[in-house]
């Protein structure tokens, strides 16, 4: 049986390129997004991590943090680091696991042995703040991951875990959201002080709540 959603991240000790760490001590109260790259001196890799070190800030304003990992050594995680910085123009601010025993890789089910034997595929796993697993996808060796949209899940994953409201197909931040069919007409009156639209009994659209102010005209 794999990792499922709702469970808690398998912890460990293992070095990085930035010293040696406990995941959940290091993980504290963050979200923490913990994606792992097939090698180390690979192109797509590069450019994943370069647009990552980007989203700093953009990680900070949801409590967020980046950890990457690869089955390749500290050191060469440190010359391969000086190549990202250089060609994408970004100073690294991250950790990057090194799993040459592929303890972690095994653990978190990054390796697909009819995919490669020998190297991890794009995980992505999105841990929060209580150290459970909320998302998780996994993409091929050869396709660069969309970041923007690791971030948008975050967004979403923090926003129905404070209002009774779901997220629906290509939501954005500030986007109308979706009222969960689980309370009633007069709880959501009561909750949603600008109001919502009944589409259908089970199909309630209301403004985002952290962004309503006024009661809907």
């Amino acid at each position: 049986m794999g990792l499922l959603l709702g469970d808690t991240a398998p912890d460990f000790d293992i070095e990085t390129n930035e010293g040696p760490i406990n995941f959940h001590n290091w993980i504290g109260d963050d979200w923490v997004v913990f994606f792992s790259h097939p090698a180390d001196y690979t192109p797509v890799c590069t450019t994943e991590l370069g647009f990552t070190a980007k989203l700093k800030d953009e990680f900070a304003k949801r409590n967020a943090k980046a950890i990457a990992l690869s089955v390749d050594s500290v050191e060469d995680h440190k010359g391969w680091i000086k190549d990202i910085e250089e060609t994408q123009n970004v100073q690294m601010n991250f950790p990057i696991i090194a799993d040459p025993d592929r303890v972690v890789s095994d653990l978190y089910q990054m390796i697909h042995p009819n995919a490669d034997p020998k190297l991890t595929v794009r995980s992505v796993y999105i841990i929060d703040n209580n150290k459970k697993i909320r998302a998780t996808f996994t993409y091929p060796p050869s396709a660069g991951r969309n970041f923007n949209e690791v971030l948008r899940l975050i967004d979403s994953l923090q926003l129905t875990d404070e209002y009774k409201v779901a997220t629906p197909v290509n939501w954005q931040d500030g986007d109308d959201v979706i009222v969960v069919p689980s309370i009633s007409d007069a709880e959501a009156d009561k909750l949603f002080p600008a109001g919502y639209e009944r589409i259908k009994p089970y199909l309630r659209v209301t403004k985002q709540p952290n962004k309503q102010s006024e009661p809907a005209e």
